[in-house]
């Protein structure tokens, strides 16, 4: 049992990641309200989407490299000087000239994300057990759901009664803290080795990862899918991830070993998690459209029905540990996935029009899905390594999510615009003359006052049905996410730091 001062002193170290965390959750969310008056104020609103692409971008790259750092040089250093970038990157986009300068400064911002997203889950799994981890999953993730509804009141507001440039400059405060927490009261001991970094390797999934998320990232924005510029990304990104599996199996310490493929545990959470990360960018991306435009929801409480999904989701982690203690990892996660399939396919049975009050609820259980699934895989796979291997593992994981909301956001937008487009082409000769040249369009012409009723109800019904289309994606993702959790054993082979700790208070403990 720790004692007092071991317990407050683990509880401030919480805070802090707590503060880390928040600094990246709260950035898209508080960035998005205030964009109006930054492209007013900057120009180049034809860039605009940048400055949430090239955050996106070098956040996920990254990851793994940061997860391997802090394996070699320990998650300390590691999390306070990405929380450092973090905040000169914030810092620098409030003084932006242009809108190419806050692209930069963005970018910079990114750079800091991708360490705190991997090192504050690994210190999570350094510093608590594995049963208390499900609870700690649950306070990380609860930030998530705070996020979700100060940011946009946030950043409405400093865009409103202040400047835009407050929503980067509040990033200061919050950083300091979290830094200071952590220089105070983190202290690692662990077994210094002579560390060979892996430069190559390095580099190399930098590459790689850039030329993946690029391409999904600018496919069917900047250019259409089937087309020549998608072929040469394509092209580029499969040669640079041939590189990269060649010169990290040369590597003495790769930045992503192959065990980490080769382990069916790992494999199969990993892939689990990238489905999740499939899954997830549906509702977040057109949930607020379909309520907005079918319901007549003001954008307000359209995101407070989108911010459910962050109320399910941190109960759901918190509860969780409680599950795989007695059930195991695979098996609660795969309740998690079954909540993903029931959420989906519940949105589906509602009559139409939908309770606002029955949205808001099936957005809860998804969540609780996500928390169900997402936190036994990534404390069951932080299980089965010891410490010099977590930093790798938690990385890949994060890495893994990531890159499933980079193809669930390009995936979900080809569906969604094939569904309005479909429809729109098949619109009456009554209100055929009245419909968009394009699926860029329908917002403007559903709400335009020269608009019939008529035409209005039709785009409305194209929301509507390309949303259904959404939801049935979702569904049967989620079933490919519930099968895919059979490559990971039953029982995950929990590595001797744990078993140890684990056996000292539940001599029945063992693999999970």
């Amino acid at each position: 049992m720790p004692d007092n001062n071991q317990t407050k002193r683990r509880g401030l170290i919480l805070l802090a990641l707590m503060c880390t965390m928040m600094l990246a959750a709260m950035d898209t969310t508080i960035v998005s309200t205030a964009i109006p008056q930054i492209v007013d104020d900057l120009g180049g609103f034809s860039l605009f989407s940048w400055v949430f692409s090239i955050y996106l971008l070098a956040q996920t790259v990254t990851i793994p490299v940061y997860g391997k750092l802090s394996d070699l040089y320990g998650r300390k250093p590691v999390l306070i000087v990405g929380t450092g970038i973090f905040i000169a990157g914030s810092v620098l986009s409030s003084l932006s000239w242009n809108m190419v300068a806050l692209i930069g400064f963005r970018g910079l911002q990114g750079l800091g994300a991708g360490a705190i997203m991997a090192t504050v889950s690994t210190l999570a799994g350094d510093l608590y057990s594995v049963r208390e981890r499900g609870a700690v999953q649950g306070w990380l993730s609860s930030v998530w759901g705070i996020a979700a509804v100060t940011g946009p009141l946030l950043g409405g507001f400093f865009a409103e009664y202040a400047s835009w440039r407050w929503i980067f400059i509040i990033n200061l405060p919050i950083g300091v803290l979290a830094i200071a927490l952590i220089m105070a009261f983190l202290h690692e001991t662990f077994e210094k080795r002579a560390p060979q970094i892996d430069y190559a390797g390095s580099v190399l999934i930098l590459l790689a990862g850039s030329a993946i998320m690029f391409g999904l990232l600018q496919g069917g924005q900047s250019w259409p899918w089937l087309s020549w510029q998608s072929g040469v990304v394509l092209v580029v990104a499969v040669v640079l991830v041939a590189l990269t599996v060649g010169a990290e199996r040369r590597a003495p310490q790769p930045v992503m070993p192959g065990w980490l493929w080769r382990m069916p545990v790992l494999a199969g959470a990993n892939l689990a998690v990238a489905g999740m990360g499939l899954v997830m960018m549906a509702p977040s991306s057109y949930l607020p459209t379909f309520l907005q435009s079918v319901l007549g929801m003001g954008a307000i409480g359209a995101g407070l029905v989108l911010s459910c999904t962050s109320i399910g989701w941190p109960v759901a982690s918190a509860v969780s540990g409680r599950v795989y203690m007695k059930i195991g990892f695979r098996d609660t996660a795969m309740i998690g996935a079954a909540m993903m399939v029931a959420g989906s396919v519940g949105f589906l049975l509602l009559p139409s029009p939908q309770p606002i009050w029955a949205v808001a609820l099936d957005q809860v259980l998804l969540g609780a899905g996500f928390g169900f699934l997402s936190t036994p895989l990534l404390v069951g796979a932080q299980s089965v390594v010891g410490w010099a291997g977590r930093g790798v593992v938690t990385g890949s994981n994060m890495f893994a999510r990531y890159l499933g909301q980079s193809l669930g956001a390009a995936l979900f937008g080809a569906v969604f615009n094939a569904a309005v487009a479909g429809r729109i082409a098949d619109a009456p000769a009554a209100v055929a003359a009245e419909m968009p040249g394009n699926v860029n369009a329908v917002i403007d012409v559903l709400h335009g006052a020269a608009t019939s009723e008529g035409a209005r109800d039709w785009l409305r019904a194209s929301i509507d049905l390309a949303n259904d289309r959404l939801f049935l994606g979702m569904a049967l993702l989620s079933v490919l996410v519930f099968l895919a959790l059979f490559i990971a054993p039953r029982r995950f082979p929990i590595h001797e730091e744990d078993q140890a700790a684990l056996l000292a208070t539940h001599p029945a403990g063992g693999a999970r």
